[in-house]
């Protein structure tokens, strides 16, 4: 484990020169640009390449490091003339978004899909409009503007200064018949970046809106199958009796079971907060989807129900654990024939605090230089979730989540977190000698 005692500190004149040189004009119209390209998950193609054409047209040397033709990530290098820390800038190309395909009828409303902040941009004012812009290409134009600043400046740096932008990590996950490659999210984006990319990081910023706060700190997460079975009954021979439990069709027990999973999430989030020097993550539990019968052939309902759930993990935690609680809350409320799977786990990470320091420091310094004061940890939200910084802290290399303000940044946010992003990659990596 890498362990550089003291980030440096940023001169004057550096911090005066970095100022002078982050057009604010050229910042705005990166945003848009790449914001503007339409990103929704598994569609992370045309942002990836104009990316890679950004970094070649301005001198970052940007290669593909790709498990899929279509969705790669974009590495891009500057600095590296001296022994210094290396620091690694991650970013992920998709945001979330409707899947836009004939799913979507089935999770949101007509309206929700129209909404234009989806797959566009603009400003109004000095504000930003667009998903995109906070989550998560808008602290991705600011740390490749902040190396772009590094150049234009003059200052070169002795550790080197990784520009990474990922797909994937919005998801999707594989599950039932829409499983396989085409449905991976972060095998192809931050894992595979991390395992094929080529790069060799001391450190990592996941460039992600935090309110300028810093946290080491992030939930994973577990997606469960919960399978209710029961009897098919031909509608004329059906007689209703007075417990929903007792109904022998599935679709009817899955209102009982929801009451059994809501008890369970409650008493889950209490029992399993987490609080850490990096951040506090709360795991929260949610049911994302619904499943069971056919409404083309609805005589004798459904012998089967599918209830999906979301459990998030936090850093202490292990998936066999949580597997255990959860069918233990089913079978002590008597609950019959069911049968719990996880479909999906990823577990949560945290930063060793002593390894993580130096890059602590750093942000701190540039964080008193560009607004004041030292630089706080995030809300418990931004550690509450996946980050792709699980990514690096799972492999030992210390890494922290931070950026901008996370709904509807301004100019001028994004302007301090280019600032910060360069100050704090020349505090850390060092000035070449």
């Amino acid at each position: 484990m890498t362990t550089h005692d003291t980030a440096l500190a940023v001169s004057d004149d550096e911090a005066a020169a970095i100022t002078r040189a982050i057009d604010r004009d050229e910042l705005v119209k990166l945003v848009l640009d790449l914001c503007g390209i339409p990103s929704p998950m598994r569609q992370e193609r045309r942002a990836g390449e104009f990316v890679h054409g950004w970094m070649a047209e301005n001198g970052f040397a940007p290669r593909k490091a790709g498990l899929m033709e279509h969705r790669f990530n974009v590495i891009g290098t500057y600095g590296g003339k001296g022994d210094g820390p290396n620091l690694l800038f991650t970013s992920h190309l998709d945001t979330e978004s409707p899947f836009y395909d004939e799913t979507d009828q089935y999770t949101y409303r007509p309206e929700t899909v129209a909404d234009p902040q989806w797959l566009g941009v603009w400003l109004e004012g000095e504000t930003f409009f667009g998903h995109a812009v906070g989550n998560d290409r808008g602290p991705m134009a600011c740390f490749l503007m902040a190396a772009k600043a590094l150049k234009k400046a003059g200052i070169d740096l002795s550790g080197l200064m990784y520009l990474t932008a990922c797909p994937g990590e919005i998801g999707p996950e594989p599950a039932e018949e829409r499983g396989g490659v085409d449905y991976l999210g972060k095998e192809l984006g931050a894992c595979y970046l991390m395992s094929h990319g080529g790069v060799a990081p001391d450190y990592v910023i996941s460039a992600e809106g935090t309110d300028f706060g810093v946290n080491w700190t992030a939930c994973g997460y577990a997606d469960f199958r919960v399978t209710i079975y029961g009897q098919g009954v031909f509608t004329p021979l059906l007689t209703h009796p007075e417990a929903l439990a007792d109904h022998p069709s599935p679709l009817v027990k899955v209102a009982p079971a929801i009451e059994i999973i809501q008890r369970w999430a409650r008493e889950y989030e209490v029992k399993h907060r987490y609080e850490g020097p990096g951040g506090t993550a709360v795991p929260k539990v949610q049911i994302g989807a619904i499943r069971g019968g056919t409404p083309q052939a609805m005589g004798a309902a459904s012998e089967v129900c599918n209830v999906y759930v979301q459990v998030a993990l936090t850093p202490v935690q292990t998936i066999a654990a949580v597997d255990r609680d959860l069918k233990r809350a089913f079978r002590e409320a008597g609950f019959g024939d069911v049968k719990i799977q996880p479909y999906t786990v990823r577990h949560g990470f945290t930063a060793d605090p002593d390894a993580v320091r130096p890059l602590r420091m750093a942000l701190d310094h540039a964080h008193g230089r560009v607004r004041g004061g030292p630089q706080p940890i995030s809300n418990s939200v931004y550690s509450s979730m996946w980050r792709d910084h699980n990514v690096f802290n799972m492999n030992r290399i210390p890494s922290v989540t931070m950026g901008p303000r996370r709904w509807r940044p301004s100019i001028d946010d994004l302007v301090d977190c280019t600032r910060l992003y360069a100050m704090a990659a020349l505090a850390l990596c060092g000035r070449a000698p």
